[in-house]
């Protein structure tokens, strides 16, 4: 990523995800919060009711690929968690990437 790093330890999770905002959609859930930083950091999670490992893993590379090919839309400074819902299994990467960029304007970090 270019602008951005990986979220991977849980307290970090747990911290956006008591404190940051959140907006849901068909196929994601997307909770932003603002850091101290100039980078964007991402976080993706995927609940094993989503599927088996195959399906899981299928679903965290479609938004990281989603997120990688925006990314130069979206403000800086911000941490990002997206959860992928079980709607979400069978679908394309366009819908991935179409309901990942209607998170990111209803959250207005989109430029």
């Amino acid at each position: 990523m270019k602008y951005s790093e990986s979220l991977k330890k849980n307290r970090d999770f747990q911290h956006i995800y008591r404190n940051g905002t959140s907006y849901a959609n068909k196929y994601l859930v997307m909770y932003v919060l603002k850091n101290q930083t100039l980078k964007n950091r991402l976080g993706i999670s995927v609940s094993k009711k989503v599927g088996n490992s195959i399906v899981r893993h299928r679903l965290t590379r479609l938004i990281r690929e989603g997120y990688r090919l925006q990314e130069d839309r979206f403000r800086c400074g911000l941490d990002i968690v997206v959860i992928a819902r079980t709607g979400a299994k069978d679908k394309s990467y366009r819908d991935i990437e179409s309901a990942m960029l209607h998170l990111g304007h209803l959250h207005d970090i989109i430029d």
